[in-house]
């Protein structure tokens, strides 16, 4: 399919570049030293991605202990509020420990195990990462350090004692803002200090090169499943596709699924509480190009060009850049990305967990705000929306800030 010229027929096999670039975004911006372990990994990756042994191993993994295929569900009460467009949910909040992030850690972790590495070390925000690798690492049977800004931490108690029940060493950081980018920043620095034992396990379609690309790999499952259960279900396509975006990992994989098809796309940012630099962690709508954590992307920056303080209700989402895929597809236009703030978002966490049984997580919520925007605004068809992760997480911090509504 062509798309403002450009086409998307061999897209995958052709994005990123062999330098890890997707356009202009994208590539590898780290020390002499940690590039040797980029590269290191590189050479495994598409040594074994390649490998009938690991690929039969990953799907074995992925039916027998995450319980894929996770299903697509039809919301008819939800949809009979707002007129003749019919919304469906991808239900990633059904795969083991209720998110997406399952879907690539489990590879990372097969990765590591087949590199010899003793430890996974990641960072985490709204703890599902965390919570996912742990799951990895004690299914391999290997050593895990998360580490989670305090603030996150406070939001996050449910996933906090999963982590620890799992056998994680959870590192609280105190820096900065101690949130997500923080958590990252204090990740990347233990990585760099013991990166011959460990394997640093990114938590979204961030980072240097290979990470952006062997994340998006491993979370495609979600938009091959999508795309092959919703035309078994309704005989078509959707006409829309929506996913919330922080890094955009959940987003990345349900897109790659639909890219060649004639199917319009949504990515959605956290507005949070307004457009003012420090109220919202919507990088793509408001930020310009720039480098950090070694990817150079979509960035929000303060008056120095610095990473930009950023909020959002959602902990997974207050990231002050984008993955460096979605800042290419924004670019070439392949990809619409917008906003939903907090007060649409809460609202629309308790429709969906009123009208359907369906407690979403914030940040799955996001997703579920922006499309029922939408579909007032299409008038018909249909909208299939990824529901990145389930709500138990959330709910202590939902009562104690909004109450029961």
């Amino acid at each position: 399919m062509n798309y403002n010229g450009m086409n998307f027929d061999n897209y995958l096999k052709q994005y990123p570049d062999a330098n890890g670039y997707f356009g202009k975004y994208g590539g590898s911006f780290v020390s002499d030293e940690l590039q040797k372990a980029m590269n290191e990994i590189t050479d495994a990756y598409f040594t074994i991605c390649k490998s009938s042994k690991f690929i039969g191993e990953l799907r074995k993994i992925r039916r027998e202990f995450q319980g894929r295929p996770t299903p697509i569900s039809y919301l008819e009460r939800l949809s009979g509020t707002i007129g003749n467009v019919q919304l469906y949910v991808k239900r990633e909040d059904l795969n083991h420990t209720g998110a997406h992030k399952l879907n690539h850690c489990m590879g990372e972790a097969l990765l590591a195990k087949y590199m010899g590495k003793k430890k996974l070390i990641a960072e985490t925000g709204a703890g599902q990462h965390g919570v996912a690798l742990a799951t990895a690492a004690a299914y391999f049977g290997l050593e895990c350090d998360i580490y989670m800004g305090a603030v996150d931490i406070k939001k996050q108690a449910p996933n906090v004692a999963r982590m620890k029940i799992l056998g994680a060493n959870v590192i609280e950081v105190t820096h900065g803002l101690a949130t997500l980018k923080e958590a990252v920043d204090a990740a990347f620095d233990a990585y760099t200090k013991d990166y011959h034992n460990s394997i640093y396990c990114i938590g979204s379609v961030l980072g240097p090169h290979p990470f952006p690309m062997m994340v998006r790999d491993f979370q495609s499952v979600v938009g091959i499943e999508a795309r092959e259960q919703f035309l078994s279900m309704t005989g078509e396509l959707p006409d829309a596709i929506v996913a919330c975006v922080g890094g955009g990992s959940n987003a990345m994989g349900f897109f790659s699924g639909f890219l060649n098809d004639p199917v319009e796309i949504y990515g959605v940012e956290p507005l949070g509480r307004g457009p003012k630099l420090g109220d919202h962690a919507a990088s793509l709508k408001y930020g310009t190009e720039g480098i950090m954590h070694g990817f150079n992307s979509i960035m929000l920056k303060d008056e120095n060009g610095e990473p930009a303080p950023v909020y959002s209700v959602a902990s997974g989402l207050d990231y002050p850049s984008s993955g460096p895929e979605h800042a290419f597809l924004n670019e070439v236009g392949r990809v619409h990305y917008d906003v939903a703030d907090d007060e649409e978002t809460i609202d629309a966490f308790f429709k969906l967990s009123r009208l359907e049984g369906i407690i979403p997580a914030i940040e799955s919520s996001h997703a579920v705000a922006y499309a029922l925007k939408l579909a007032r605004e299409m008038g018909k068809g249909s909208v299939l929306i990824c529901l990145s992760g389930r709500g138990d997480k959330d709910m202590d911090y939902i009562i104690e800030k909004y109450g029961i509504r």
